[in-house]
């Protein structure tokens, strides 16, 4: 599995506006045949913080960059941030997806 966290800064003027900016984008990449998910929250210590969490099955990432909505999202987006957004993408052998907390167990 592909696990791919990234954290966009937006310029404040786009802030509330961020969720519908990436949402064609978001719905195109969740149709994906690879994808396994792809998650928005927002930064409780910097509002103008977004952090998107995805994942794929091993070689969905290469398509996901390949893609006509991927190109598309990284022009539309570029003007509502601040700077370059960071990233953490790695490979995890043999795994599909969630597994449970064993630190913290609900009944």
């Amino acid at each position: 599995m592909i696990f791919i966290v990234v954290k966009f800064k937006t310029k404040p003027e786009w802030t509330e506006r961020w969720l519908d900016l990436v949402s064609d984008f978001t719905a195109a990449t969740r149709a994906e045949p690879m994808n396994l998910w792809f998650e928005w929250s927002r930064s409780v210590d910097d509002e103008n913080t977004f952090v998107l969490v995805e994942a794929f099955e091993d070689g969905g990432a290469e398509h996901h960059v390949e893609s006509d909505h991927f190109a598309k999202a990284m022009s539309d987006l570029a003007p509502a941030l601040q700077s370059t957004p960071d990233i953490v993408s790695t490979t995890i052998e043999g795994a599909d997806g969630w597994s449970k907390m064993g630190e913290l167990e609900i009944d």
